[in-house]
């Protein structure tokens, strides 16, 4: 079963051994303003240093969630189509119970048509859709007063059925939520749901309201944070959780296994990444030059950025530590230093790119398989 990927692992590390460089080639940074098609304006060179990490820190820090979200504050629950509802009438079982005080509460409960209608003894048929309970009891109450000396009416909601939250995507649980009287959060219902630890990607929730689709990270939004309790769900709400086979980080290079890397959540460090890669190859890597490729694959279009780690320095594996990888990033090392960087991504791209399809392929085959 892991024939397929082994054998693509030594396909591309042979491929990137061999095809990208040569003896003795060191990085130059005056190679990135050469006067060809990719290294001209479209690759921006960036140590990793400790000042950018700051920088990198304060930008998170001050990620915020949408206003549109957080400026929805849920209403008092107004009475739909397909709720069942339990009407009591004080001191007159015969309105309360019609089947018998010994039958279960939904047996006597009343359920809300289609048309938002339903009909209750002496009162009539009465649309309910829209109303809120206590709009409701009061005009059951007015009706009721022709017949029964000071009716006291209370009214309760026993089956919430016509407003809810689906769940979709890497969710253990995604059966619908209903909402009911007590507010529903984001929060609560991620909970209820239970992401799944082996497929999920936390990184990427996706909440769609009124056609548009909000992005949120679940690890920004865990229960410590508070954020999620701040989020308040109302009905037609779609909740996806990504799959982490949807998005991927590549290692390449002159590490022991040359692998594409699913993301479970946004907190995937250089460290981390080289370190599922099995570290270095101390038979070939120098150590100096560890890069991070990203936007690459829209080079054509966009300046991508490379970001280089001095890992001669002892200062490196702390810096690796706090460097945070992001899905589509090439994780590079190489033997020797970049001086052609358009001979590098037309190589190193497609290799990339063929290493997250036979990891995707090899996902597929052991669900399929159910392994």
């Amino acid at each position: 079963m892991k024939t397929l990927p082994l054998l693509a692992v030594a396909v591309l590390s042979s491929s990137l051994g061999g095809c990208i460089w040569a003896p003795g080639q060191h990085l130059a940074t005056n190679s990135l303003t050469r006067d060809n098609q990719i290294d001209n304006g479209h690759v921006q060179l960036v140590p990793i240093t400790p000042k950018l990490l700051v920088m990198d820190q304060v930008t998170e820090e001050t990620h915020t969630l949408p206003a549109a979200l957080l400026a929805y504050k849920p209403e008092p629950y107004r009475i739909g189509a397909g709720d069942t509802l339990y009407i009591t009438v004080w001191d007159h079982p015969e309105l309360t119970a019609p089947a018998g005080p010994q039958q279960a509460t939904e047996a006597n409960g009343r359920l809300v048509r289609p048309d938002g209608t339903l009909f209750y003894p002496y009162v009539g048929q009465l649309k309910v859709a829209g109303m809120t309970i206590e709009e409701l009891r009061k005009a059951i109450s007015d009706k009721l007063a022709t017949y029964v000396e000071n009716p006291q009416v209370d009214v309760n909601v026993v089956g919430y059925g016509s407003q809810r939250v689906t769940l979709n995507g890497a969710f253990i649980k995604t059966d619908p939520l209903p909402i009911n009287a007590v507010p529903l959060t984001l929060g609560q219902a991620v909970g209820a749901a239970m992401a799944d630890p082996k497929e999920a990607n936390l990184s990427d929730l996706i909440l769609t309201r009124d056609g548009r689709a909000y992005h949120l990270d679940l690890n920004r939004l865990d229960p410590g944070s508070g954020l999620a309790e701040n989020i308040y769900l109302k009905d037609g709400d779609r909740l996806y959780l990504s799959y982490n086979d949807r998005q991927e980080a590549y290692v390449l290079g002159e590490v022991m296994h040359p692998m594409a890397i699913p993301f479970k959540t946004s907190d995937l460090t250089l460290t981390q990444a080289l370190g599922r890669a099995g570290g270095l190859d101390q038979n070939f890597a120098k150590g100096k030059a560890v890069y991070v490729i990203r936007g690459a694959k829209n080079i054509e279009t966009t300046p991508a950025t490379v970001y280089q780690l001095d890992a001669s320095s002892p200062a490196a594996f702390a810096l690796a530590d706090h460097f945070d990888v992001k899905p589509g990033d090439v994780v590079f090392v190489g033997a020797a230093g970049v001086t052609r960087w358009n001979r590098f991504f037309s190589q190193v791209l497609p290799l990339a790119t063929a290493l997250g399809t036979v990891s995707a392929s090899q996902y597929n085959f052991e669900h399929a398989s159910g392994n």
